[in-house]
């Protein structure tokens, strides 16, 4: 199963979810509370290149593989 990894992505960087939700140009709190805690089942395309954009990283550094 796949995760997002943003949270180690933010610390890694020393930022924080506030600065991540502004550079996401303020996308609904609960929608990227969800994200941040890997409690969504899909993710458009456009919002894991935001993500990409924001972070510095490429889509697939977004991720992590991890046993079910």
């Amino acid at each position: 199963m796949l995760q997002l990894r943003i949270d180690e992505i933010l610390e890694e960087q020393g930022k924080t979810k506030y600065w991540l939700n502004k550079k996401m140009d303020n996308m609904c709190y609960r929608n990227f509370n969800n994200l941040i805690s890997n409690n969504t089942v899909s993710i458009r395309f456009d919002t894991l290149d935001r993500l990409s954009k924001a972070l510095g990283v490429s889509v697939g550094e977004l991720f992590r593989e991890v046993n079910d």
